[in-house]
């Protein structure tokens, strides 16, 4: 039987959540991916099969413990989950003062809360395995905070302080747990329809590629336990840090 990734925070074909999807069917395993519109995640899907992946698309909520039940039912059906990967996650432009304490909480729950609920139920299952990778994906936020983004910067910041505790926990278990910082702007599909100006601002190399960030997270996947890496930030050679 084959071995299962699960992928949760996908959407369209050209962002990170697609490229991880090919990235790991490339090696053999099976991807359930799943995303808040099924229609994006059906249609990546589609794509993964259509190159020789084998690949089957999910609507989930990550802040919903139904939708994460059903998931996680769904890929201990299929065996063994080799990986986990959480990329769920959203931004915004919002001045603090403007900042609403529903809009606060919504970028927590997505931000942290939908992780939390994905380890409790990932981490049980890889423990008993006694092996497997759960990686999350960060963002500049994770380590700094910046006007405008108050929002953003506390939910990545507390979502780095649980891989953290979870990698102290389940690390001496087997379970590799890794946190991936997105240092800049990921060149897909919702840069493109939301900030596309800026996006073209960055010129060429100015942004991180899904497919070369996708690299990174087999690379990492991949690592013998005598190495593994817990953290460790990508961005463009051009980005200022």
């Amino acid at each position: 039987m084959t071995d299962t990734v699960v992928i949760l925070g996908a959407g369209a074909p050209n962002g990170l959540g697609g490229a991880l999807a090919r990235r790991f069917s490339r090696e053999g395993l099976h991807v359930i991916l799943s995303g808040r519109t099924l229609a994006k995640v059906e249609e990546t899907a589609s794509q993964v099969n259509a190159g020789g992946g084998s690949c089957e698309a999910m609507q989930v909520d990550v802040i919903s413990a139904s939708d994460q039940d059903a998931l996680f039912a769904a890929a201990t059906a299929k065996g063994k989950i080799a990986a986990v990967l959480y990329n769920a996650g959203n931004n915004a432009v919002i001045p603090f003062e403007e900042l609403s304490a529903e809009q606060f909480e919504h970028f927590w729950r997505v931000g942290c809360f939908g992780a939390f609920l994905t380890a409790q139920r990932a981490m049980p299952l890889m423990r008993e395995q006694g092996e497997g990778s759960i990686i999350f994906t960060g963002a500049t936020g994770s380590i700094r905070g910046a006007p405008n983004f108050a929002h953003f910067a506390s939910s990545k910041a507390a979502l780095r302080n649980l891989v953290q505790a979870l990698a102290r926990d389940y690390g001496p278990k087997g379970v590799h747990v890794a946190h991936i910082i997105i240092d800049g702007v990921i060149n897909g599909q919702r840069a493109k329809d939301g900030f596309r100006e800026y996006l073209d601002s960055l010129g060429p190399d100015g942004t991180l590629e899904p497919d070369d960030i996708a690299e990174t997270f087999w690379a990492v996947h991949s690592q013998p336990r005598s190495t593994w890496t817990h953290e460790l930030d990508l961005r463009p050679f051009k980005e200022k840090w």
